[in-house]
């Protein structure tokens, strides 16, 4: 850790605690208050400094309040929810709605995989070592807040590089035993989605219940999609001091895939389609059981034992956007589909403790904890699926081309320290041991049976050191240093044909994440500047070679390391312009220089140094800068949003390959419209323009899932939504 920084940040404790475990809190029911006035836009704060059994001192960190947004929730806009995230990076691959794709830092947005995605701190990512893609995806209707703590809060979380995302769902209306929610929009392109929830509280009873209806047809020809979540939120308090939470949670969506384009097409048609017969469906469960203890005014205890259980399906036509899916002239029928099938059953249970003492004049902190997985992917992939062109996914020939099992068990032991030095110093030492094994067993129908067995070990520690320093009452800094790691996942080791071999020395990648800046607020001015330091080593690749008979091979190994330095800016002013009005202007700009280090990739049959070169998906410069007007119940927001050019590949290909799979992804600007009228207690009207100059822009150039080539971000659209609260 030669490039450690010394980091120093101010973050202004604000109300609020964080995630289900607040729950760990003495627990005493009182009435709701509603408290009309305040013109300052709160939309955006940061987490106690300890909040349940988590120490957030010294951490970068934001808490997006959901209800105080000028924001489309039923279209999950991004750059839109995240607009106060400085660097946050949106893959818009479709306009469903479906699913979040963000990352920060130069990280891989696909899925927010290089994220530990949670809901009430509970995980959601698929298969932490396998597929950490989140395929369960919350309605935003349903949240209440999202907290974000970046790369230095790892330790308290598990591998991932991004740190933690937390969607913190709305808790149940305690004033009564009934109340109900009705959330329904309607938009462009034939959306429309109904959520209604009913939540209370008998007694030392209380519950939430909600379902969330969608479908679209999409702004791309057959990109349509229908989506349904459910929840049913069972919560009891034993006692003052103990409090127990029972929940399953589910999600199914099932997407209509348009296909990949060329340049050339995108320039043409950005609606166009190339493939009619593609569909994509993840179908997630999530049984959670949360548990808390105080067990003194200083000790908290919370047990968490969660699965996520269920498929991630799909039947294609898994080609290029240059070969056409067309009817064959001599069958009279289309080529036969793709099946894969994924099947997820990861389970977790983790014990964490928090305690508080006193030593000399100061009261400090320490946190601990253990966690257990216990992970089965099962997947199945190059089935030979029907000639149909509805979504399907009965094999014509029995047997699957891959029939896979990655297994993983996996014990993490983690501590942290809180140390208050003096009134306005305070430090944070953690450590996290990850102890654990993957393997990978089963049949792939082209690879020899004695070469596919790969067997990974997790065995080593993580380390991480804040600080936090108090300027005064309204301002701190603080800075950070973090170890991370992030598992070879399956994909990483799956030869995609007889003449790919892998590894069996694989490496995790790991490196480290620091950060140095400065937070508070004067008067109505809020600001955070920060710098930061990501290292990220044995990042996967391929290199060719040639075996012992001087045949060439595709090696599937660890290329080389990648580092990333980068600016954060968040600035907001708010002007009151009069008794009841108020205007608010903010900056949320990111600059990121992101680089490969000692790496070589394969280009054709050669190893290419790319010692030097951009890592791909990540743009220079990511800007959001928004105005926002109060008059009394009514607010209107602008925002503009800017994301710079970058690369597709690791070899920086300028120039577009045939397939659109390479090349330059050109910069973008974006302009969008928020309107919110509180019309009564009850109700409430939103209105939103996306994207109202129409511009024709493209995120990313994917080289795999959902297919090789330019996707098309959604054009201008609008939406409309009414809530009413009833109790």
């Amino acid at each position: 850790m030669k490039r450690i920084l010394v980091f120093l940040v101010a973050f202004l404790p604000l109300i609020g605690l964080s995630q289900s475990h607040s729950d760990s809190t003495k627990t005493k029911h009182l009435n709701s208050v509603a408290i009309k006035g305040g013109y300052a836009v709160q939309d955006i704060r940061r987490l106690d400094s300890i909040a349940g059994t988590f120490i957030y001192s010294g951490k970068k960190n934001e808490v997006i309040e959901m209800a105080n947004k000028n924001v489309s929730l039923t279209e999950k806009q991004g750059r839109q929810i995240f607009a106060k995230v400085p660097g946050v990076f949106v893959y818009d691959m479709d306009g469903t709605g479906n699913q979040v794709n963000i990352s920060t830092r130069g990280l891989d947005a696909h899925r927010s995989w290089e994220m530990n995605i949670r809901k009430d701190g509970i995980i959601t990512n698929s298969d932490m070592y396998g597929y950490p893609a989140s395929h369960y995806n919350i309605p935003m209707e349903a949240v209440e807040c999202i907290e974000m703590v970046r790369g230095t809060g790892a330790l308290q979380y598990g591998a991932q590089f991004g740190g933690m995302l937390n969607y913190v769902a709305k808790k149940p209306d305690t004033l009564g035993v009934f109340s109900f929610e009705s959330i329904n929009t309607g938009g462009s392109n034939g959306l429309v989605s109904a959520f209604n929830s009913v939540s209370g509280r008998k007694g030392n009873f209380r519950y939430m219940v909600w379902a969330n209806k969608k479908q679209i047809s999409g702004y791309r020809d057959n990109g349509d999609s229908k989506y349904d979540s459910e929840a049913v939120s069972l919560f009891y308090d034993f006692s003052k001091n103990i409090n127990v939470k029972l929940e399953w949670t589910h999600s199914m969506y099932r997407a209509h895939l348009p296909g990949p384009l060329t340049d050339a097409m995108f320039h043409s048609n950005p609606r166009k389609a190339t493939r009619s017969r593609n569909y994509y469906s993840p179908d997630i469960h999530i049984p959670s059981l949360t548990a808390n203890w105080e067990i003194s005014k200083d000790t908290r205890l919370q047990f968490t034992s969660s699965a996520v259980l269920g498929t991630r399906s799909s039947v294609m036509f898994d080609k290029p956007a240059t070969v056409e899916d067309a009817i064959d002239p001599v069958t009279l029928q289309y080529a036969n589909r793709q099946v894969d099938i994924d099947r997820f059953n990861s389970y977790t249970n983790e014990l964490r403790l928090l305690h508080s003492y006193v030593s000399g004049k100061r009261r400090n902190a320490f946190s601990a904890g253990v966690q257990y997985m216990n992970n089965d992917l099962h997947r199945r992939q190059l089935g030979k699926g029907t000639t149909g062109t509805g979504y399907d996914l009965t094999l014509v020939t029995p047997g699957w081309g891959r029939n896979l099992h990655f297994k993983t068990q996996n014990v993490a032991l983690f501590a942290e320290h809180q140390w208050n030095v003096s009134r306005k110093l305070s430090f944070n030492t953690g450590a996290r041991m990850e102890i654990g094994k993957t393997k990978m067993t089963g049949e792939i129908v082209y690879y020899p049976d004695e070469n596919l067995p790969n067997t990974i070990k997790h065995n080593f520690p993580l380390f991480g050191l804040n600080a936090q320093y108090t300027v005064n009452k309204n301002a701190n800094l603080y800075t950070g240093c973090s170890t991370s790691y992030r598992p070879v996942i399956f994909k990483d080791i799956i030869p995609a044909s007889t003449y790919e071999v892998a590894d069996k020395e694989l490496k995790d990648a790991k490196g480290y994440t620091a950060e140095i800046g400065y937070r508070g607020k004067k008067n109505f001015l809020r600001w955070d500047v920060s710098l930061f330091h990501l290292r990220y080593n044995n990042r996967m690749g391929t290199l060719a070679q040639t075996d012992s008979n001087g045949n060439l091979i595709i090696y599937r190994t660890n290329i080389g390391d990648s580092r990333t330095n980068g600016v954060e800016l968040f600035l907001q002013k708010d002007f009151l312009t009069g008794r009841r009005t108020m205007v608010s202007l903010f900056t949320s700009t990111s600059f990121m220089d992101a680089q490969y280090r000692n790496a070589t990739v394969r280009s054709g049959n050669n190893n290419v140094s790319i010692d030097g070169n951009e890592v791909e998906s990540v743009p220079s410069c990511i800007t959001r800068n928004g105005l926002t007007f109060k008059y009394s119940m009514v607010s209107f927001s602008v925002l503009h949003s800017f994301t710079s050019k970058n690369y597709a590949d690791p070899l920086n290909t300028t120039t577009p390959s045939a397939t659109g799979a390479v090349g330059i992804v050109p910069s973008y600007h974006l302009t969008d419209l928020g309107l919110t009228l509180v019309l009564k207690d009850w109700i409430k009207v939103q209105l939103n323009a996306s994207n109202i100059f129409d511009r024709q822009y493209f995120t990313k150039r994917p080289q795999f899932y959902p297919g090789p080539g330019i996707w098309p971000s959604d054009g201008r659209t609008f939406s409309g939504t009414v809530t009413l609260k009833i109790r």
